[in-house]
């Protein structure tokens, strides 16, 4: 899906966007960050400030700056600890005093599968991890994060990243980087797990949403017309790669360039990543095992 051309807000400028809601764009834009990342004040008098964004002195003041007369910060949330969301959080709670909520450290909600992948030396890509995150407050899936005239649901939603949370406030939702407009969300063993994340997509299905605004891009208007959109692109992934498994074994990087034929070269690194969490999914589905042992440049074999 490509981005929306109209998405092209100033950044370090605080823009409306409903009641007690504001985004302000962060300057860091990139191929896995599109227009840059969106910092989120919620609230009318002591604020929200969800997803600080990343190590950048402008954003900083940015956020500071947007504070209106009798405004205050109280409580700082981080969706997930990715180094364009979660390395600001700490310098911003210096200067406000305001507590850092998240779900945990860089490895909380780590499935069993990805640990072990970790453990065996394969590491991260994309984003990127913030390891030195660690938040003054841990929170749980249906915890209500409170404030003044405001309550924020927590909805863990493991997939992208382990510790990778959305907010609900009523029927709108913050959904980080799990559920984006401008393009699907990137899951990159062994910090991503596409079993979580499928698992979290249909979790979401089961409300009825009015909007997401998301990590990146602009406003996702037709919630669950997106979300059936994400689950429906992923099988369709998994069914290219089971067809392509057809012709006999084959690794994640040979599955990545017969079956994304337009990705750009520079991207191709993530769509082998993608190929690789499809992989460790239908092996615990049983439908592919690897012929040696799981790790990114095995060749899988389809079984069924």
């Amino acid at each position: 899906m490509q981005p929306p051309d109209d998405f092209d807000p100033q950044p370090g400028k605080a823009q409306h966007l409903a009641s007690g809601v504001r985004r302000i764009l962060c300057p860091n834009p990139s191929p896995m960050t599109y227009r840059g990342t969106n910092t989120y004040l919620v609230g009318d008098r002591e604020l929200a400030v969800i997803d600080p964004g990343p190590a950048m002195e402008d954003h900083l003041e940015a956020i500071l700056a947007a504070l209106e007369p009798g405004q205050s910060i109280s409580h700082i949330v981080v969706t997930h600890s990715h180094l364009d969301h979660s390395p600001l959080a700490k310098p911003l709670s210096d200067r406000t005093g305001a507590p850092v909520l998240a779900f945990g450290g860089p490895t909380a909600g780590r499935s069993a599968v990805m640990s072990r992948l970790a453990t065996s030396g394969m590491a991260g890509g994309g984003e990127g991890i913030d390891t030195a995150f660690q938040p003054d407050l841990t929170v749980a899936d249906g915890d209500v994060i409170s404030g003044d005239g405001w309550d924020l649901e927590v909805l863990h939603t493991p997939g992208h990243l382990g510790n990778h949370i959305a907010l609900a406030l009523g029927d709108m939702c913050f959904t980080a980087d799990h559920v984006m407009g401008w393009a699907s969300s990137l899951v990159s063993p062994p910090d991503g797990d596409l079993t979580d994340f499928m698992t979290s997509c249909r979790s979401l299905q089961s409300r009825n949403w009015s909007e997401f605004h998301p990590g990146h891009g602009a406003p996702v208007t037709q919630p669950n017309d997106r979300l059936n959109w994400l689950v429906e692109h992923r099988l369709s992934r998994e069914t290219a790669i089971l067809e392509a498994l057809a012709d006999g074994p084959a690794s994640a990087r040979d599955l990545a360039e017969r079956i994304y034929t337009e990705t750009p070269p520079a991207l191709l690194g993530a769509a082998e990543r993608n190929v690789f969490a499809h992989l460790v999914d239908l092996t615990g589905q049983s439908r592919v095992s690897p012929l040696s042992h799981l790790a990114k440049n095995s060749s899988f074999e389809r079984l069924r």
